[in-house]
């Protein structure tokens, strides 16, 4: 599918989940505004065939209310705010088609560098289609040297603007996760296939987990935070996890709960936040913080 026939699916959907309820002479209006446009009029057949389109791919029901002028809407508007792919795809273009109707403004938007390792995305999702293993050169962040080994891709996964592949490995038989960005070579074992199980869901395997650590023993625990008054905004905007409820707010500070595996990704997280949060629950986890702590502030003490 052309590049630029996506961006206008995307933009059809974005103008009416932004504006609620809209006719189509209004969604002409602000076609025409659009750089997209070429200041050529939207015809209603082309609107109709992107607005099909729009449904489909991100599986969306774009329905028109008649009564009152012919107004168009999302109706399982609720849908974008998931984190599945199509979401992912929809958000993603979106920005896109912002950046690129600014460019006379790229001095003035400044963006976040992604590390390297998309390049390789193509062909593990090439292979996790065909069921094919990979053969890649790794160094891990913990090893002073590269080894070459072969993997059963079963999924992956995007984190803190990182890729990561999750792979059956069939040297240790069991499933490791590995950073994209860490890969120095790799090709697609086109003579050597896999089989997925059926009871791997790859959104099960990472439900109760803050990041990507998963099946390093961490148990499910209720965890609680004392947070400070301002942090509480940004946790509130954007959650640490999909289980977090805020259970108790006071002028100074709210305490929220989350059920997850708080293991050491969840763990940085908390430091990262800095004094503006306490893990009151479980005992383990607040000992853990606290000698974490204890030893950071022992390195500036010397």
């Amino acid at each position: 599918m052309a590049k630029n026939l996506l961006n206008k699916y995307v933009w059809l959907v974005e103008t009416i989940y932004k504006a609620k309820r809209i006719t189509f002479e209004e969604i002409n209006e602000k076609w025409l505004d659009s750089d997209l446009s070429e200041g050529i009029e939207l015809a209603l057949r082309t609107f109709h065939k992107w607005r099909i389109a729009a449904e489909e791919m991100f599986g969306l029901i774009i329905e028109c209310e008649r009564k009152g002028g012919y107004h168009y809407y999302i109706a399982n508007a609720h849908e974008l705010k998931g984190g599945n792919i199509r979401n992912w795809l929809l958000n993603t273009i979106s920005v896109s088609n912002v950046l690129i109707d600014n460019q006379h403004m790229k001095d003035r938007i400044l963006l976040e560098e992604i590390p390297s390792g998309q390049e390789y995305l193509y062909d593990i999702i090439e292979a996790m289609k065909q069921g094919q293993l990979i053969k890649m050169t790794y160094q891990s962040y913990w090893r002073g040297e590269s080894n070459t080994f072969d993997v059963e891709p079963y999924c992956v996964k995007l984190f803190k603007q990182r890729w990561y592949l999750i792979a059956r490995s069939p040297y240790y038989n069991k499933l490791l996760i590995y950073a994209l960005d860490r890969i120095q070579a790799m090709s697609i074992c086109t003579d050597k296939r896999f089989k997925m199980p059926d009871s791997f869901n790859a959104t099960e395997y990472f439900e109760e987990c803050y990041g990507v650590i998963a099946g390093d023993g961490t148990t499910i625990e209720t965890v609680k935070l004392k947070v400070s008054a301002g942090q509480a905004n940004y946790l509130r905007s954007l959650p640490l996890h999909h289980s977090q409820q805020e259970i108790e707010i006071t002028e100074e500070y709210s305490i929220f709960e989350l059920k997850l595996r708080p293991a050491y990704d969840f763990q940085q997280e908390i430091l990262w936040n800095g004094e503006d949060i306490e893990v009151l629950e479980p005992l383990w986890l607040r000992k853990e913080i606290a000698g974490k702590i204890k030893r950071m502030s022992n390195k500036y003490n010397n």
